[in-house]
């Protein structure tokens, strides 16, 4: 007769161990992105689509007036000395404007800048740091009582002269 060698035990096989190390490596990979979604929330997604909905509505508003009082804009951005100067032509002289660089997926590279007037349409307003690259340029004012908006896309660079409005 033959004798039989006697079976290992499970754990002494290499299959069973692989099989869970690939499930325990599963499970700390989904624990690992489940931390990371946690920690790092979207910050362009909104759950109140009333209120942008409201808001678009009130941006189209603001635009349309500035085409009533024939408004626009010639930015220019001195990075060196670190000033905006805006020449604004058009039926409305507000005491101070308001332009808004806001970067179209980062909300931390946003920036505002507050236009003071330098006389006859000519606003300066300090910047805090360099404003480079693709941006939705945002120029708000008022004018009798109700604001009015002039917007673009536009990508910022050195030297370049940024137009808002009709004057193309």
């Amino acid at each position: 007769m033959s004798e039989q060698t006697p079976a290992k035990p499970w754990y002494k096989h290499f299959w069973p161990w692989f099989i869970l190390a690939l499930l325990g490596y599963s499970v700390i990979q989904g624990v690992a992105l489940l931390t990371i979604a946690t920690q790092n929330p979207p910050g362009l997604i909104s759950d109140d689509y009333y209120d942008v909905g409201k808001g678009i509505n009130q941006s189209l508003e603001r635009e349309q007036f500035a085409q009533r009082l024939q408004l626009s804009a010639h930015l220019e951005i001195d990075e060196d000395a670190g000033i905006a100067s805006l020449q604004l032509q058009g039926n409305s002289g507000p005491a101070q404007l308001v332009l808004n660089l806001i970067s179209p997926t980062q909300p931390e590279r946003d920036r505002r800048i507050v236009l003071q007037p330098q006389g006859e349409g000519l606003y300066t307003g300090q910047m805090q740091d360099v404003v480079q690259g693709r941006r939705f340029v945002e120029l708000l004012g008022q004018e009798g009582g109700r604001e009015w908006r002039l917007f673009e896309e536009e990508t910022l660079e050195t030297g370049k002269t940024i137009r808002l409005g009709d004057a193309r």
